[in-house]
């Protein structure tokens, strides 16, 4: 989870695609990169370690530093919000001035990026208690800002905070045919950054799989 901007339910949530006076423009799915097939997934999972989760022990999302600048004034968040966006303008603080934005947890639309949390796939507080607590802030920072993974996805805000630090067995997005896709690139994250997985972890992203 990133909590990155206050929950909101003032703006309205539109179909999946944009009314123009032309006709119809499709609105694209949020898409990170790097996300692997069901039979590459299947595999990096079965090489996860195993065990019980860690403590949190000494836990702050300030010790994963973010978000962090990009170049050309733009930080990760900004970055994210214009490549899972559709026809998205910016200022030149690199801030999104418009655009449109389709969750893929929960299908719903929206035009306006305070509706849009960018979510760690695997969250923050998991990475803690799965390896990263070992790690340097370095090494942290990169894991919060990474752009060549599968790791950061522009979602709906209430559905990101819905999900706080939960892991798969404790919460899925709500929509099922997006199960699967979520368990790849949670599985790829988790494989490359060598983070463990617990039983019921494992069990459910197996699950998941099963929905591809």
């Amino acid at each position: 989870m990133n909590g990155s901007r206050p929950f909101r339910r003032t703006l309205t949530v539109l179909t999946a695609s944009v009314v123009i006076s032309a006709g119809f423009i499709s609105v694209a799915v949020a898409t990170p990169p790097g996300i692997p097939s069901e039979t590459t997934a299947r595999s990096e999972l079965s090489s996860l370690t195993v065990k019980a989760d860690g403590s949190l022990d000494g836990y702050s999302r300030d010790k994963f530093p973010h978000w962090i600048n990009q170049g050309n004034s733009c930080d990760t968040r900004e970055v994210v919000l214009k490549r899972d966006g559709t026809n998205v303008v910016t200022g030149s603080d690199c801030h999104p001035t418009s655009g449109t934005w389709k969750s893929p947890y929960d299908g719903a639309t929206w035009t306006a990026a305070s509706d849009v949390d960018i979510d760690h796939v695997v969250p923050l507080a998991d990475a803690w208690r799965t390896g990263a607590s070992s790690w340097t802030t370095a090494q942290r920072q990169a894991y919060a800002n990474d752009l060549s993974d599968p790791q950061l996805i522009a979602v709906t805000d209430n559905v990101n905070q819905s999900k706080g630090d939960a892991s798969p067995d404790q919460w899925k997005p709500p929509l099922t045919s997006y199960w699967c896709t979520y368990a790849e690139m949670w599985i790829a994250v988790k494989h490359k950054f060598s983070l463990t997985v617990n039983s019921a972890e494992s069990s459910a992203l197996t699950d998941m799989l099963d929905h591809c």
